[in-house]
């Protein structure tokens, strides 16, 4: 398993897991990064993410990133 950080532009990956506090799993389930689902990270800027998920997109900052594993 690697933190979304890894993965290129434009792969598609499948979220394994999501760690962190209760309240930061909780908040990026709420955002659709939920296990089982695929991301695609659509671009990286100013070390943000840019990634698709469920049809949104949607912006996270690395620290955010690091925690969902795929």
């Amino acid at each position: 398993m690697l933190p979304l950080t890894m993965a290129r532009a434009g792969e598609e990956t499948n979220i394994k897991r999501i760690s962190g506090k209760d309240e930061t799993r909780r908040h990026l389930e709420n955002l659709g990064f939920v296990v089982g689902e695929n991301v695609i990270v659509v671009n990286e800027m100013a070390g943000n993410l840019i990634l698709n998920v469920k049809g949104a997109r949607i912006a996270l900052d690395k620290t955010m990133a690091n925690r969902i594993m795929v």
